[in-house]
């Protein structure tokens, strides 16, 4: 049960920001647009994305990384968006350290003093779902530990059923909700946000990608002590290195920012095609860099909570579109979107080709080191969802995660060529995937499977037909069923719409006039009361 008083913070929140002028956006062509304040109210000075990410940090840290995370799905969000709430920052004040100390204890089931030679009481870092203190163990091994806050995932559980809520009611009213996937980007980020809650996790997948890289001179990733990790605590070596954007330290120290640029687009590429395991959360806070031999530099990664991963079928499909974006066959890239099935069969792939060349060739028009890989695949599903295709969680990861990579090889070398790096390794990579020996190979490795279905084959033959006749007629049939369940969807919308509109009313009756109370100063009780009006009507807004 959500409680009243947090539903009642958040709609003030809502009101105080005037996030009624989003919401009339969203409802844009809908009748309930004219039940809000926003169609007789005049409107605010700035704009509804500026004012969206100040009412997510007023609303508090859960909202501030929900806003994060909504920053980074730029291929449903408008740019204005997208880039507005990518200003937001985790600097979250911490929580008291005796706390800290206490669940670290009753977690690891031993006093500090026999955990740690020392312990840091002062955290190095705070973020809104955990902090960090430093630590050294009793063999003098320096050691960071990760503390998950406490209460933290109350919190989150409360604040996504609520945002669930809405965002299911927008979906039902408005067709820019729906083509926003407002209740996937909200299931999205509390797989996310709960995978990050669980250290375990992110522990497993730490040791996984240090032993990916183990001896590798692209990337060090620290030892974890799994013998002293938990669900909500995380004992990690402390490693020691220079921070990615701090590009003028690493000037001075004369490190080789040309070899680091071109080694962070390599271990981009073998994370993501010879792993198929990679760090998907590799902003600037998380990746250092270890200048011990500034000649040869390498990188260091932290906290691997957020993993990506890719199916075989999307790992070729993004390594045939890269390859053929190098090739600048354009035509290409549309048929491996209609054979994929990315878009419907009946969409227009000469129209989708026409699309993907106009897009695709202002780029070759520039020099090869301003060319934006990462710029293409946005570019790619934003213009490809103009054809209905949906985009996978999966993929705007990868899409985040080269953006980020590609950024700060640029940061450290204006001039890289991605272009260089990249193409021969795709090449080879294609070439080991899909080449003659390697199809030898997986041809003779299926061989007895084969000899075996051999014998079945002249009656799959006769019997094809048939079953294709069968499986027509079972189409025709769900089709119909299928549309026996949205008449009576019609039927259940119209029998509550009688009770949403009374909602809404009582909600835009009641934020109307807690406002003007508001502004003209008036009674406590008299606001409390509109506020507990407008809390019943929401209520009956968002129930089922």
């Amino acid at each position: 049960m959500i409680p009243i008083g947090h539903v009642l913070r958040i709609f003030y929140i809502g009101l105080r920001y005037r996030l009624d002028t989003t919401l009339a956006d969203l409802l844009a062509r809908h009748w309930l647009r004219w039940l809000l304040p926003a169609t007789y109210l005049p409107q605010p000075k700035k704009s509804s994305a500026v004012r969206l990410r100040e009412a997510l940090i007023r609303l508090g840290p859960i909202h501030v990384k929900f806003g994060q995370a909504l920053s980074t799905r730029r291929d449903l969000l408008p740019l204005e968006f997208a880039d507005e709430l990518a200003k937001l920052q985790d600097r979250v004040p911490p929580f008291d350290t005796l706390v800290a100390i206490a669940r670290i204890e009753s977690e690891l089931k031993s006093e500090l003093s026999a955990l740690f030679d020392t312990f840091d009481k002062n955290p190095i870092a705070s973020a809104s779902l955990a902090q960090v203190h430093g630590a050294t163990l009793h063999d003098g091994s320096p050691v960071v530990v990760k503390v998950i806050r406490p209460d933290v995932e109350d919190s989150i559980v409360r604040d996504i059923r609520l945002l669930k809520g809405v965002s299911r009611f927008l979906e039902r009213v408005s067709n820019i909700a729906r083509r926003l996937h407002l209740v996937e980007v909200i299931e999205d980020y509390e797989r996310t946000i709960l995978g990050e809650l669980d250290l375990k996790l992110e522990a497993d997948n730490t040791q996984k990608l240090r032993m990916n890289f183990a001896g590798s001179p692209l990337l060090y990733v620290p030892r974890v002590y799994m013998e002293m990790t938990t669900r909500d605590v995380l004992v990690m070596e402390r490693i020691s290195g220079v921070p990615i954007s701090a590009v003028d330290e690493l000037r001075l120290r004369k490190t080789n920012l040309k070899l680091l640029a071109r080694r962070g687009v390599e271990t981009f590429f073998t994370q993501v095609f010879t792993h198929n395991f990679f760090h998907a959360d590799m902003h600037p806070g998380n990746i250092f860099v270890d200048v011990s031999n500034p000649e040869n530099p390498s990188y260091i990664a932290v906290d691997c909570a957020i993993i990506g991963k890719l199916t075989p079928e999307d790992q070729s499909f993004i390594a045939r579109n890269i390859v053929a974006f190098f090739n600048r066959d354009f035509g290409e890239i549309a048929r491996l979107h209609a054979e994929s099935g990315w878009i419907p069969d009946a969409a227009d792939t000469e129209a989708f080709e026409q699309v993907i060349t106009k897009l695709c060739e202002p780029l070759f028009q520039k020099p090869l080191s301003e060319i934006s890989f990462g710029q293409f695949l946005l570019n790619l599903f934003t213009t490809a969802r103009e054809f209905h295709m949906e985009v996978q969680p999966q993929l705007v990861l990868l899409q985040k995660t080269l953006l980020n990579i590609e950024g700060l090889g640029r940061q450290l070398d204006p001039d890289l060529d991605l272009w260089a790096t990249a193409k021969p390794f795709m090449e080879e990579w294609m070439k080991s995937k899909y080449g003659l020996l390697s199809t030898i190979e997986a041809t003779l490795e299926r061989a007895p499977d084969m000899l075996l279905e051999l014998p079945l084959l002249p009656e799959l033959l006769v019997t094809a037909r048939r079953k294709l006749n069968r499986l027509d007629q079972a189409v025709r049939h769900h089709h119909k069923q299928l549309m026996v369940l949205e008449e009576t969807e019609i039927r259940s919308k119209r029998r509550t719409i009688i009770r949403r509109l009374v909602g809404v009313v009582l909600c835009v009756g009641s934020g109307i006039l807690l406002s003007s109370a508001t502004q003209a100063s008036l009674g406590i009780p008299l606001i409390a009361t509109m506020a507990i009006v407008g809390i019943g009507g929401l209520i009956l807004v968002l129930s089922r």
